[in-house]
């Protein structure tokens, strides 16, 4: 049995042919008028998703998300031996209602934002370690449920700052498995926490490119690979104001990104939506991740990926009390497809 290499503190390589089975992504509507719209494998056309509150459609969501992607691998419930998730709300309840329903072994995770690459990769090192034959991970947020817990209820009204961000109704989750034809997973960087001082709950994506840059660099110095050996580098959701930040300490570290970089808070809406500075949220990179990412890899437009998941791991209680937030970044390596 082949086992995961631990390159370093940070960063495991997965030596066995360890690979995404299938995915699936549902949205909420204002995502599915964007430009990955019809990638999406599900969209709903109300906040509600048919159910009497928000919180209740976030579950709704990772339900959705869970069962089409298991249906897709052509796999049963009996099949999957953990479910390895997170969202943003209070002791994830997201996760521990629809893990309630679906009576799986369950690993409640919370990386904030960074969410979608902390579970992808801790799926693939069980996966890989043959502690799980089939794992799913999966993420959720949901706009109005976390404008409630970490700004104002929407019925409020506030205004926002322009460097403020939208979070992403949606869930998203994969089967990882061995073998198959699916987009490999070769390599997980995870974060350390950085904290660069800031305290503004609106500047997420400022707070979080210090974290994105820190793993990525680390990344690239454990790995001893360089930006042009991608052929697609994303980060999670650190929007307009972030992504340029993150750009800028990449190339002071030695790493120019410009050619290969995108951020996935500036993928799923169009600048018409009026999202003020991108999107933000566990969706928001597991949204790209798992539909544009996926595509792309498996039609051979590209052939190696790096997703740099980031989260900015504040809450209520901490700002109100003047706290800085302290933020963290995982990276994944997904390669090839049909192959």
């Amino acid at each position: 049995m082949s086992s995961t290499y631990r390159v370093s503190r940070q960063t495991w390589k997965f030596t066995s042919d360890v690979r995404i089975q299938s995915q699936a992504v549902v949205v909420g509507p204002k995502e599915a008028k964007g430009p990955l719209g019809p990638l999406f494998d599900k969209a709903y056309d109300d906040m509600y998703a048919g159910q009497d509150t928000w919180e209740k459609a976030e579950k709704k969501l990772m339900e959705d998300a869970i069962h089409l992607a298991i249906k897709k691998a052509g796999l049963k419930k009996g099949d999957i031996d953990q479910l390895i998730a997170g969202d943003l709300l209070n002791q994830n309840i997201t996760v521990s209602f629809a893990a309630e329903q679906l009576q799986f072994p369950t690993l409640g995770m919370y990386g904030a934002c960074s969410t979608s690459m902390l579970t992808l990769g801790t799926a693939a090192a069980l996966v890989n370690a043959g502690y799980s034959h089939y794992a799913v991970a999966a993420c959720s947020s949901h706009n109005a449920t976390a404008e409630r817990q970490f700004r104002y209820p929407t019925e409020y009204g506030g205004q926002k700052p322009p460097h403020a961000q939208w979070t992403v109704t949606g869930s998203g989750a994969a089967i990882v498995g061995i073998g198959g034809k699916g987009p490999r997973l070769t390599y997980a960087t995870f974060g350390k926490i950085t904290d660069m001082g800031i305290a503004d709950p609106f500047a997420m994506g400022a707070a979080m490119a210090p974290a994105a840059v820190a793993t990525l660099v680390t990344h690239f110095m454990d790995t001893g690979r360089k930006p042009d050996d991608y052929d697609l580098i994303v980060t999670g959701d650190l929007g307009e104001i972030g992504s340029a930040i993150a750009k800028d300490m990449m190339a002071k570290e030695g790493y120019p990104v410009d050619k290969v970089y995108n951020d996935c808070g500036l993928m799923i809406y169009s600048k018409d939506q009026q999202v003020f500075a991108g999107a933000s949220g566990c969706a928001s990179s597991a949204s790209v991740t798992y539909t544009y990412i996926m595509d792309q890899l498996k039609k051979g437009k590209i052939q190696k990926a790096l997703v740099c998941a980031t989260g900015a791991l504040l809450s209520p209680v901490s700002y109100q009390q003047g706290n800085s937030i302290p933020c963290i970044a995982h990276a994944v390596s997904i390669e090839g497809g049909n192959n």
